[in-house]
């Protein structure tokens, strides 16, 4: 008899397939949950490609803007140090002065340069242009004072085909062409504090020395107009 109880006892303890009574079973997601995990995951996933991409997209950006930089460094650095040096470098002949004074005066001026580099001058300043006959010296420098050229040439050696090389030179701006009795040499250009005497139309230190000095900070007010002044005579442009 004892056994036969202690068998229902066991027997009420476990249920059919050996799972004991009260245990909790797990459930399982439904179909729909399941659905929803697969989605959550997929998005983890293009998420996951999305910041791979940005980082790597990045990544390329910042090297291709270093790249960018010292590239344009080095463009810099052949342009400044190498054949390009242009108008900082130095023109054989010229000539420096200092210690010039540019206050405004009445009537005209003794000048220890032939043509004047600067110095006093007159109030009212030369147009830039191209001149056939000689201009003013008072007027002329206060046009170097605005950081003009001044492109002077002995009529007497320079003409026909010089005279047309030389004109050509000429920018339209901020510089001015004409002829000049007793130069020191068949032409001589000037800027404020700076002149070289060449003896050739086609010399290219001419078209050197207006680049470099057309408009040069070492003039007292570059910038300022070289047009809205006075006419000399012979002017051509």
């Amino acid at each position: 008899m004892a056994r036969s109880k202690d068998a229902k006892r066991s027997r009420k303890k476990t249920a059919p397939g050996g799972q004991k009574v009260g245990a909790v079973t797990p459930k399982q997601p439904t179909i729909k949950a399941q659905r929803e995990i697969k989605r959550k995951q997929k998005i983890e996933m293009v998420k996951g490609r999305q910041n791979r991409v940005k980082r790597n997209r990045s990544v390329s950006l910042i090297v291709g803007g270093i790249a960018v930089v010292v590239a344009i460094s080095l463009i810099f650095f052949m342009v400044t140090s190498g054949s390009g040096k242009g108008s900082s470098a130095a023109i054989k002949g010229v000539k420096t002065f200092k210690e010039l004074t540019p206050k405004h005066l009445n009537g005209t001026v003794d000048y220890p340069q032939t043509p004047p580099v600067g110095g006093n001058h007159s109030q009212a300043w030369l147009n830039c242009a191209v001149y056939t006959e000689p201009v003013s010296n008072e007027n002329a420098v206060h046009s170097l004072e605005h950081g003009a050229v001044w492109i002077t040439y002995d009529p007497t050696m320079i003409t026909g085909e010089q005279l047309t090389t030389l004109r050509k030179a000429i920018p339209k701006t901020y510089a001015i062409l004409s002829p000049y009795q007793g130069l020191p040499a068949a032409i001589v250009a000037s800027a404020w504090g700076v002149q070289l005497q060449v003896s050739q139309a086609d010399d290219p230190r001419i078209t050197q020395f207006i680049s470099k000095y057309r408009g040069s900070k070492s003039a007292p007010e570059p910038g300022a107009p070289c047009t809205s002044g006075i006419d000399g005579p012979g002017k051509l442009s």
